[in-house]
């Protein structure tokens, strides 16, 4: 290569990239519009009074909507930016229109028309309300569901991931088991709770011992069918290079099976948020389902609603992290097993 072709090909690299081609956003655009229509609804439309007072948190929750507006045709400007938020921000423009057009309708037939009878039905400044005045109440019950599902899940998942195993690998283990769990498993957790709460020395024991057993029987079944279902060729190849049998456990079958284990944590942990949500409305004197009740019974349907969004957002959060744990763990199976 030439002096000359040395000096281009130098130049071509320190040159800079090209500059990618403005777009403009155009559902963003959409978006931004509509939520600027629910702002400008909620503060120049006047509230109905309900029992000769009006709904409070209007004027924030305005304001709160003219602001998303603002950064959503903020986005839609920056258009082709490349930055990870703003491609999950663009990815989420359909639902941005869909909420929107919810929230806008919410609003005017609760706080603007009362169409729909109170208290059973509050405008969505209600939800700001009750995050503001009763966050301390509310963020102590998530704390108490968090740590009462961690004990439970925790428990039962340890305890199927253990028996999965053991009947899979052992038909004698599991001519004991497998009559078990075909009389137990059927049966939903949340019709033994009064059983639990005689037998156990406190509600919060006996929920941990449901949520567990609501957890184990998935975790097991399908823990049992991924070890029963490794290809026999992996143990013999195994075997003709000296394993053991703790090794053809632990490094083939537990191995081989862990995509089955996590469909069945995923079982697990769905069942175990309705046992959670029922044992404590139940006995449990903490807790989201707890909150739930007292608001029920206080007639504050504003604060279920709350309870509620916060239930789904933390249960759909650790979906998710399941999900993600899933995904790191079992990286080095992608392309050779199908999950």
């Amino acid at each position: 290569m030439s002096s000359a072709d040395t000096l281009a090909v130098g130049a071509l690299r320190g040159a800079p990239a090209a500059a990618q081609p403005w777009r403009l956003w155009k559902t963003g655009v959409a978006a931004a519009a509509l939520w600027a229509v629910v702002g400008a609804v909620t503060l120049r439309w006047p509230n109905v009074e309900v029992g000769f007072t009006s709904w409070g948190y209007t004027r924030e929750f305005g304001v709160a909507t003219l602001v998303l507006a603002a950064v959503l045709l903020l986005a839609a400007v920056a258009g082709g930016a490349r930055r990870r938020p703003v491609r999950a921000l663009h990815r989420a423009g359909p639902w941005l229109l869909a909420l929107a057009v919810a929230v806008g309708l919410w609003e005017i037939a609760t706080a603007k028309l009362a169409l729909l009878p109170s208290p059973f039905f509050a405008p969505p400044q209600s939800l700001i309300e009750v995050y503001a005045s009763d966050y301390k109440r509310l963020a102590d019950s998530l704390a108490n569901s968090l740590w009462l599902l961690a004990n439970g899940f925790g428990l039962g998942a340890a305890a199927g991931f253990l028996t999965g195993v053991a009947i899979g690998w052992s038909r004698g283990l599991g001519y004991w088991v497998h009559p078990v769990l075909r009389f137990l498993g059927p049966v939903p957790s949340t019709a033994l709770l009064p059983m639990a709460f005689f037998f156990f020395p406190s509600s919060w024991s006996a929920a941990v011992f449901l949520i567990a057993l609501a957890t184990w029987f998935p975790v097991t079944v399908l823990t049992w069918s991924g070890v029963a279902g490794v290809n026999r060729a992996y143990y013999d190849v195994a075997r003709t290079m000296g394993a053991s049998e703790w090794f053809l456990v632990l490094r083939v079958a537990i191995p081989a099976a862990l995509p089955q284990v996590f469909v069945g944590l995923f079982m697990g942990l769905g069942a175990s948020f309705s046992v959670l949500v029922a044992a404590e409305m139940m006995g449990v004197k903490s807790g989201l389902g707890w909150y739930l009740s007292w608001a029920q019974g206080w007639a504050s349907y504003a604060n279920m609603y709350g309870a509620l969004i916060v239930m789904a957002l933390v249960f759909s959060g650790l979906i998710t992290l399941l999900f993600a744990g899933r995904d790191r763990l079992l990286a080095w199976q992608k392309g050779v097993v199908k999950w």
